[in-house]
């Protein structure tokens, strides 16, 4: 069952940016922002958690789940370090998926060579 509610929940989030792109003129960077700046705000009101236990994977692993690690981040950082953790939390939380996203950039920008399309 878990399967099946990370497929639904995953699948729900991105079959509304595929909405969002066929059906307005907001362009990708905008829709991938709005996904994570939406994160944030349905953690900061409690209404991610109750989705992240109920999809998993497929409430944490898009954008919005990124957006949620944020603002847990900045959560238990305020717990912890007062004000500062407003600063430091986010980047705290998330530097593990960010280092990965780095790295794995690079490799690919070695690996492969850059193009047009044609």
């Amino acid at each position: 069952m878990e399967y099946l509610n990370a497929f639904l929940c995953g699948g729900l989030i991105c079959a509304i940016g595929q909405i969002l792109i066929d059906k307005t003129q907001l362009t990708p960077a905008r829709i991938l922002t709005g996904y994570v700046v939406t994160g944030v705000a349905l953690s900061a009101l409690g209404l991610y958690e109750p989705l992240v236990e109920w999809g998993g994977a497929g409430a944490t692993v898009p954008l919005t789940g990124f957006g949620h690690s944020l603002a847990q981040g900045v959560k238990t950082a305020v717990a912890k370090d007062g004000w500062l953790g407003i600063f430091t939390g986010g980047l705290s939380a998330t530097a593990g998926g960010i280092a990965a996203a780095v790295v794995f950039g690079v490799l690919m920008a070695l690996l492969f060579k850059a193009g047009d399309k044609r």
